[in-house]
């Protein structure tokens, strides 16, 4: 197979087409309505230039959401219904979503941008992929398999657990022996507590890569993952504003950014001034290659990261593409007795605990009018339930500062909950 992933033979080929697509680019964002007026001080020559390139608006999802629809269309798409190839929703789990419309030149170039995963996860022709994305008009499920055979990797549409129920999903993953499962980290999580409730050593599976993207992937999620399914985890990270962005090398030191298709730059989280000394800030993407019916230029995704140079994973990705590392995704929080509880936070720490295979959250107001944070767990097979979440709840008040009522299910009872959802809600809030 010819290289499918058409890379670029240098950084120096890179910093070229960038100057030609941030061009184009800037010249599709000068036909959509809602940047009419907001680009015309900008000297279009001089856009390599950080001060020039600075002058820019920053678009953002807060923007978008205030429209209908059909006023979206009006005031960003700049093309026809006739150009359109398929429309992306957005991903979130809350809020508002947005329909993004795709032009098949869009489309081309996002098969391009999800089929480099499998080049810098260094997965061969020949794998066959588990693919438990949500298969439907969010792209990440059919496009993660459409991409993947134009990588020569097989895969299995098995989608999400709303779609083909996880036990289902755990035999067919056992009878075809899929040698890759490629998911969002929770719902990797929840097949792995429902194995462990149907006494399943997912350890001893056919799965020897995990490959997450759609969610913030911790520390601790990636050693739970790893800890439970007995195999190397990868993460990816992409958006349906842009495409599938980049992805870890073998090191697991941060993303590589295919540089060639998005320019990024990370700005002050309070001045929006552009950083350039590596301190963490908000992420900005221009996507240079498919923006073509949605010119979005500097598009703030919400994320903290950092930048870097250079990776050490020691292929061709980390010789040519710099890294991000998250610092922190934007997270909720909620508010218990008048202290904040970080929902990444609180996650990190369930998961770190090696007694528990998942949990919930739910605020819920006492019969006395106070508020409880009722924490319901599953606990692994065999432990002894009382010692467990006894320490549990005294970890909870020393770290958090907040007195948690506990709740042990039996294994496989949130699993039934979690299914209904293209997120598992782990935080609920049930308060009256």
């Amino acid at each position: 197979m010819t290289d499918p992933f058409h890379l670029p033979a240098s950084r120096a080929e890179i910093q070229a087409l960038q100057k030609k697509r941030k061009r184009e680019a800037f010249e599709r964002a000068k036909q959509a309505k809602w940047y009419q007026g907001k680009l015309d001080h900008i000297n279009p020559d001089h856009l390599d230039e950080p001060e020039e390139w600075a002058k820019i608006p920053i678009l953002d999802k807060e923007i978008l959401r205030q429209w209908t629809h059909q006023e979206f269309m009006d005031q960003i798409c700049i093309v026809g219904k006739r150009e359109i190839a398929e429309y992306w929703r957005s991903g979130g789990s809350t809020g508002k979503p947005v329909y993004y419309p795709r032009t098949f030149a869009d489309v081309e170039n996002g098969m391009l941008s999800w089929r480099r995963a499998w080049g810098v996860t260094e997965t061969p022709p020949g794998e066959l992929a588990h693919i438990c994305f949500p298969i439907g008009v969010h792209p990440a499920g059919q496009v993660w398999a459409r991409g993947a055979h134009g990588a020569g990797v097989g895969v299995m549409w098995a989608g999400a657990g709303n779609a083909m129920p996880t036990k289902a999903q755990l035999e067919l993953i056992a009878n075809v022996e899929a040698t890759v499962l490629v998911g969002m980290p929770s719902f990797a999580l929840h097949m792995a507590n429902i194995a462990d409730a149907e006494g399943i050593d997912l350890r001893q599976s056919s799965i020897t890569k995990i490959i997450t993207a759609a969610e913030a992937l911790s520390d601790a999620k990636r050693e739970k993952l790893g800890r439970d399914w007995g195999a190397e985890v990868f993460d990816v990270f992409g958006m349906s504003e842009s495409g599938l962005m980049g992805g870890e090398g073998s090191a697991h030191d941060g993303v590589h950014v295919w540089t060639d298709m998005y320019f990024i730059e990370t700005v002050d989280e309070d001045t929006l001034e552009p950083i350039t000394d590596g301190r963490p800030g908000l992420f900005l993407v221009t996507p240079l290659v498919t923006g073509h019916a949605t010119p979005f230029l500097r598009w703030n995704s919400g994320d903290i990261v950092t930048l870097h140079e250079q990776g050490s994973s020691g292929h061709r990705y980390a010789d040519l593409f710099p890294m991000m590392r998250h610092a922190h995704r934007t997270a909720g929080f909620f508010k218990v007795r008048g202290v904040n509880v970080n929902h990444t936070e609180f996650e990190d720490f369930m998961f770190a605990d090696p007694n528990v295979n998942d949990f919930q959250v739910v605020l819920k107001t006492a019969e006395t009018g106070l508020e409880d944070m009722v924490v319901r767990m599953e606990l692994k097979r065999g432990v002894a339930a009382a010692d467990a979440v006894d320490a549990l709840s005294q970890r909870i008040r020393q770290t958090f500062e907040v007195a948690a009522v506990t709740e042990v299910l039996p294994n496989g009872e949130l699993g039934k909950d979690f299914e209904k959802f293209m997120k598992a809600p782990r935080f609920v809030d049930e308060r009256v």
